[in-house]
């Protein structure tokens, strides 16, 4: 299926601003599920100067510097994707999460010595017994780790309220396992905390979904998360909506947690305050 995402931030200041440098990540990835067809991003003010480049994780960069005085900033992004969703994988069919676990310990094979780094603690997920305990229900002994991924999956989609006026990117992983209320980034990280506790590599994974499905998230940013499974690689959850990604998902980037991967983020000289607003749109083409 053959997608088009429109993705408008703007930014409105109470003052000028002189200078900005800022950097998107609005360019979806190549991978195993889609294809970038066509990608278009447009910048009023035009930018000074503007450069490309692949970050740690294999993300698209753009970097911009905007030196004419303005008072609003608009970034409209515009993505052509042929999105083929994977082949469903049978639970029962994958390894049990301890040797999953075990695998990733030893970190022996190029796999997975990649998903080592992401059973590690990282700037937005910190691994407290508050994760371990909450999850643990899930990690039966000798439980196929798809098993284990889709209950944890279903568990945060029955626990946990959406409410986007909870919390904001700043909302730390603990504060929502406490008050079970936040968005699809509150619930993504929240998810890769709990297969960190357990030794398993989990990743965060920012995109879009599909404008008029019956999911939660659509008209904007979301997020859900890719678990490290031995033998398949790496597979999508997404807690939000308690389902495994397919075609109604665009992945944008991925990296330890939200800081890897924040879709606009930038630095001003003056401006005073400022709103933000962003708008998506995902439909076929």
């Amino acid at each position: 299926m053959i997608l088009r995402a429109v993705h408008t931030t703007t930014y409105r200041y109470s003052d000028a601003v002189s200078l900005c440098q800022t950097e998107v990540r609005l360019r979806p990835r190549n991978c195993r599920a889609q294809d970038v067809l066509e990608h278009e991003l447009v910048i009023d003010p035009a930018p000074r100067t503007s450069s490309m480049r692949s970050d740690y994780f294999g993300n698209d960069v753009t970097a911009v510097t905007i030196d004419r005085i303005h008072e609003d900033l608009s970034i409209i992004a515009t993505s052509l994707v042929d999105v083929r969703g994977t082949e469903a994988i049978h639970p029962g069919l994958t390894p049990s999460w301890e040797a999953v676990r075990d695998a990733i310990s030893r970190h022996d094979i190029e796999d997975t010595f990649d998903a080592f780094q992401f059973a590690l603690e990282s700037p937005r997920v910190r691994l407290t017994p508050a994760f371990f305990d909450y999850s643990h229900p899930s990690f039966d002994t000798g439980r196929p780790i798809l098993e284990c991924a889709t209950d944890l999956c279903h568990r945060i989609y029955s626990d946990f309220k959406y409410d986007g006026a909870a919390t904001n990117v700043n909302t730390a992983v603990e504060k929502t396992l406490r008050s079970r209320v936040g968005v699809c980034q509150d619930f993504a990280h929240v998810a890769i905390a709990c297969f960190r506790s357990h030794g398993l590599a989990a990743r965060y994974v920012s995109g879009y979904l599909r404008t008029g499905d019956d999911i939660i998230g659509a008209n904007a940013s979301h997020a859900w998360l890719s678990v490290y499974c031995l033998g398949f690689g790496w597979i999508d959850i997404d807690p939000t909506n308690d389902a495994i990604p397919s075609t109604s998902h665009i992945t944008l980037a991925w990296g330890r947690d939200y800081s890897d991967v924040p879709p606009v983020k930038g630095v001003a000289l003056g401006g005073g305050t400022h709103a933000v607003g962003v708008q998506v749109s995902v439909s076929p083409s």
